[in-house]
């Protein structure tokens, strides 16, 4: 057993997907110990329930809401305090395989330009489906696309890496910084991954290692409204931080076309929601402009 690496689980009022996350570790052999929970203001009794079922897992609570950002990086800090070498960033709704953590370990010990590596991703139904594989970011459009297929069984560079699972060097953090909180959720891992790539470091899948996802599990309603599915401010924040990732790493001559067509596509989701009479997502995708040009970032950085 590794005690280097601490896993983290972000909880928000989401108690059955963290119990089964939690239950799926436990299987997998991986020690109670080194799992760090944060708990996200969630209201649902799931501080109780997490100390009477999990007493081992380390539980961090916060009072509020601090996104998928603020929330990881409160764990983060905990990991890197009590001298963790690797720290795994690990979604609440998904699921992992035994010994799933040991092939991504092997891979960044032998390989120290390595800064970041991602199990292989299923989805939780079907098991056979991949959801993820990596990603590609295509800087001439300003746009991170996932991979959906894999590069065969060995490990392989991508371009970034999904915040469901990403395993992540400790010294690297010191290096580039934690996760950016004005992106509070959404894109964070793209920019993340941006900002290690840019240090010069490589970042891999492991295909050898592999987990289960449900996908969409937080940001998406059980029952239509008249807003659909989608809650509008998951629009509000996508909308934004594409509006960051722009004004961050869009540049000359790529920048001529990434801009024309992220603003076409704001266009495009304005009219939509107006045909459909969707107000609130509507509002949602303004405000998010808004938001995106006036919130001050650092160029580059």
């Amino acid at each position: 057993m590794d005690s280097s690496l601490a896993i983290l689980i972000l909880n928000w009022n989401g108690w059955a997907y963290t119990r089964a996350c939690l239950n799926s570790l436990e299987r997998s052999g991986f020690p109670a110990e080194d799992v760090i929970v944060v708990d996200n203001g969630s209201n649902d009794g799931s501080e109780q329930k997490l100390k009477q079922q999990f007493p081992r897992v380390q539980l961090i609570l916060h009072p509020v809401n601090a996104g998928f950002t603020g929330g990881n990086n409160l764990g983060i800090k905990a990991a890197l305090s009590q001298g963790y070498a690797y720290i795994m960033l690990l979604n609440n709704d998904t699921e992992v395989s035994t010994d799933f953590w040991k092939p991504l370990l092997e891979e960044m010990q032998g390989n120290p330009e390595t800064a970041a590596v991602q199990p292989l991703i299923y989805f939780l139904d079907p098991k056979t489906k991949i959801w993820n594989a990596g990603g590609k970011y295509r800087s001439w459009l300003g746009i991170s696309q996932t991979i959906r297929h894999t590069s065969g069984k060995d490990a392989y560079l991508t371009d970034w890496i999904t915040g469901c699972a990403i395993l992540v060097r400790a010294s690297v953090l010191e290096k580039i910084g934690l996760l950016d909180e004005r992106y509070f959720a959404y894109f964070e891992d793209v920019d993340w991954s941006l900002r290690m790539k840019k240090a010069g470091y490589a970042l891999k899948v492991v295909p050898e290692s592999h987990i289960y996802h449900e996908a969409g599990a937080a940001s998406k309603s059980k029952k239509e409204s008249a807003e659909g599915f989608l809650n509008p401010r998951v629009h509000f924040l996508n909308v934004r931080n594409q509006l960051f990732q722009l004004r961050k790493y869009s540049r000359f001559p790529g920048n001529w076309l990434a801009w024309p067509f992220h603003l076409f596509k704001f266009g495009f989701f304005l009219f939509y929601f107006t045909l459909k009479g969707r107000k609130s997502k509507r509002k949602a995708v303004i405000d998010g402009m808004l938001a995106g040009f006036k919130t001050p970032i650092m160029i580059g950085k």
